[in-house]
């Protein structure tokens, strides 16, 4: 077998066999197959597509790649949530507590952010002495006990994702649906969960601009799961305004706990009620209004909340901070930004204010780039609202005030104000089952 008739089957549009995919992944991890050749291999999947067994097909060959999840002393399903990543997007930390109040267990991997996208682990670390990397054992044993934990992902999983994926970044190959569907998977199916529900983002603040190319992300990503014997689930949500009011990591752990409490925005509240009654439904525990019904139940007796400080203290995090949310520090300075203009608020683009946010020093350009747990933004009025000329649309923070010209000029570009109300498009805009 040779890569380059495999690189020229796929050119020529072939259908690629289970024995040919597992010797690309094989190169890949082994260093046998060159960059070069991968990098043509990609362009030519880009071009080419994957059928549905193909693309099972990568998705197992990157899970054999590396190490995978042994969950087995853990109780009962466990269910899992994927975002494909937003702005404001803190869904994990109301999901999980409330799914895990109503018996699910929730023994979740999660990444940092990249970009204009924060992550999970970011988020949780602005809690003082709260730790992300685990023993198995122990996070066995906090799973079973509190129902969730949160870690976060080990490098040992789908190595070979973790190479394809540098290489798609520089070749211009990323918007690929098998390949997007594949490295998604294969890190979920990696990480031990029996069923998973996949939360597609579309819009400005997403990879998905379009409805069209998140249903069809959905569908596949589903299609995956299902073959792999994991009940799968979608829902397609809407990415176009950031989620919430709060862009930033100790920002955004306040605005989850004040949600909790039954106080948080009514976009994220109605958004995270929908995730885990989705979670519930995929777990069978009832019908989907019944799940609902249990959701909400869990999010305002306070049980979902409860189960949140038990993570937290279980690793290693100071609940003080999570009942008493002032205790967060502030950052050293701040800014208002305000309308320029009268009318209605027609348009704010969720990836911008994501950048916004980054030059704050919410965000990291690199990997190894470090952030301010206190930076960000706290958004006054969202689309649609009806605003005034000089009336504040956000408030930035920074622990520098040299960011705040870069950062406003960024912002303030992402928002539009019409003399029309726009049109609403809702927040859950699909389902894929």
């Amino acid at each position: 077998m040779r890569i380059n008739d495999i690189i020229k089957a796929k050119r020529d549009g072939a259908i690629l066999s289970t024995e040919e995919i597992d010797f690309i992944i094989d190169g890949c991890v082994s260093g046998e197959i060159p960059d070069y050749q991968l990098s043509a291999l990609l362009m030519a999947i880009y071009f080419k597509g994957m059928n549905s067994r193909e693309t099972a097909d990568l998705t197992m060959a990157m899970v054999n790649s590396g190490e995978t999840a042994d969950l087995s002393g853990i109780q009962g399903l466990k269910v899992d949530k994927h975002s494909t990543g937003g702005v404001g997007d803190k869904t994990t930390l109301i999901v999980a507590p409330i799914a895990a109040a109503c018996g699910v267990k929730v023994a979740k991997m999660s990444g940092r952010g990249l970009g204009h996208t924060g992550g999970t682990v970011d988020k949780l670390e602005s809690i003082p002495g709260f730790r992300v990397e685990l023993k198995k054992e122990e996070f066995v044993d906090i799973v079973n006990r509190v129902g969730l934990c949160v870690v976060g992902q080990s490098g040992n999983f789908a190595p070979a994702d973790k190479k394809l994926y540098a290489l798609r970044d520089v070749t211009a190959t990323v918007e690929s649906i098998p390949l997007i569907a594949s490295s998604i998977m294969s890190k979920k199916i990696a990480s031990g969960a029996d069923r998973i529900l996949l939360d597609v983002k579309v819009g400005s603040g997403s990879f998905m601009k379009t409805l069209e190319q998140a249903r069809r992300l959905a569908t596949v990503m589903v299609s995956i799961g299902e073959s792999l014997s994991r009940r799968t689930l979608a829902l397609i949500t809407n990415m176009d305004v950031p989620l919430g009011n709060a862009i930033g990591n100790s920002l955004e752990v306040i605005e989850a706990v004040n949600t909790l409490k039954g106080s948080g925005p009514s976009d994220l509240t109605e958004l995270c009620l929908a995730l885990a009654a989705n979670m519930l439904y995929i777990a069978d525990k009832g019908t989907q209004s019944a799940c609902l019904e249990m959701a909400k139940y869990a999010l305002y007796n306070g049980a979902a909340f409860e189960c949140l400080k038990k993570m937290v203290a279980a690793q290693g995090g100071d609940i003080s901070y999570i009942e008493e949310t002032d205790k967060f520090p502030n950052a050293c300075y701040y800014r208002t930004v305000v309308a320029t203009n009268s009318g209605y608020i027609t348009r704010m683009d969720a990836e911008s204010c994501g950048v916004a946010s980054a030059i704050l020093g919410a965000g990291r350009a690199k990997k190894e780039d470090k952030i301010d747990y206190a930076a960000g933004i706290v958004l006054e009025n969202k689309t649609g609202a009806q605003i005034k000329r000089g009336e504040p649309l956000a408030t930035l923070y920074a622990e520098r005030e040299d960011v705040f010209d870069k950062a406003a000029e960024v912002f303030l570009n992402a928002v539009e104000i019409g003399p029309q109300p726009p049109e609403s498009k809702g927040l859950i805009l699909g389902r894929v089952e």
